[in-house]
């Protein structure tokens, strides 16, 4: 049985105070007591929006265990991401962006003592995409909070981006994670106890990231290790472009509805173990053109 929780790992960039309240806000809810982050801010990020979101961290209580600037190359986040793992030592480690909030079907130590059990070394999670009512990314009220901002939940990831949409969640400390934690080579989750990752990463100004990534990663300003992510982001851009600057929230494909991070999705045990189980690599062909 676990006899202390988790340590949080997590690499963060230039988000507003806000999410970073309410994440942290969400995982203390799940039992997280020790975060360990790493703060990274690309060259266009002002020094006042940098200084008020490390002042916001510290005011949560939180000292970042490293912060630093310069390009965001494809490589940035796993070597912060592993120097953190490394400082946090034995036991088992929840890694998640600042922008995914996990959610569990019973309580986050039983999650890991079923682990246990069952002889698994690491637990999965899949992305399940938040947008707007509007399929607009749009600014949202703390006031209000993310689930009424964001209120449907869809596949974006995977069917429209064609990006991988797993995740490992939760980590025993000697295994290793592959990039953006979507693998752990030569460890399989459970399919039959996924998380669901809540994924609010359609929120304002991330149409910006986006075109930014797509002009870094394609002049060599930001290193990559394969086109993916570049051609992830325009694939959204592609979207949006022909839906007036919105998701197309109605396509079946994207299976977009009502969820909420105080309940699990109905179905979401078969369904997510369904996308895991057949997920295979996209690949790209002749008639590809961003969707």
């Amino acid at each position: 049985m676990l006899n202390t929780p988790p340590a949080l790992i997590a690499v963060i960039g230039p988000v507003e105070p806000p999410l970073l309240t309410a994440w942290v806000c969400h995982y203390r809810w799940l039992g997280i007591e020790r975060f360990l982050i790493s703060f990274h801010f690309p060259e266009h990020v002002p020094d006042a929006q940098r200084h008020h979101l490390q002042a916001a961290c510290r005011e949560l209580g939180i000292v970042p265990a490293g912060t630093s600037t310069g390009p965001w190359h494809e490589h940035t986040n796993t070597q912060l991401r592993d120097a953190l793992r490394h400082s946090a030592g034995p036991g088992w480690h929840l890694v998640a962006d600042a922008d995914e909030f996990q959610q569990y079907a019973v309580p986050l130590p039983e999650v890991i003592a079923q682990a246990e059990r069952s002889g698994h070394r690491v637990v999965g999670g899949l992305m399940l995409d938040r947008v707007a009512a509007t399929g607009r990314p749009t600014g949202w009220r703390p006031e209000a909070g993310l689930d009424h901002a964001y209120p449907l939940g869809g596949h974006l990831t995977h069917r429209l981006l064609h990006g991988d949409p797993r995740k490992i969640v939760l980590v025993r400390h000697d295994i290793a994670l592959s990039s953006g934690n979507h693998r752990a080579p030569g460890h399989r989750p459970d399919p039959n106890r996924i998380c669901a990752v809540h994924h609010f990463k359609w929120r304002s100004g991330v149409l910006d990231d986006l075109r930014r990534r797509v002009q870094h990663f394609s002049t060599g300003t930001w290193q990559e290790q394969s086109p993916a992510v570049r051609d992830e982001a325009g694939r959204l851009l592609s979207h949006v472009g022909r839906y007036g600057g919105a998701i197309n929230t109605s396509d079946p494909r994207f299976a977009f509805r009502r969820v909420s991070l105080n309940r699990m999705p109905d179905d979401w045990a078969a369904e997510a173990r369904g996308i895991i189980t057949g997920w295979r690599p996209y690949t790209s062909t002749g008639q590809d053109r961003g969707e």
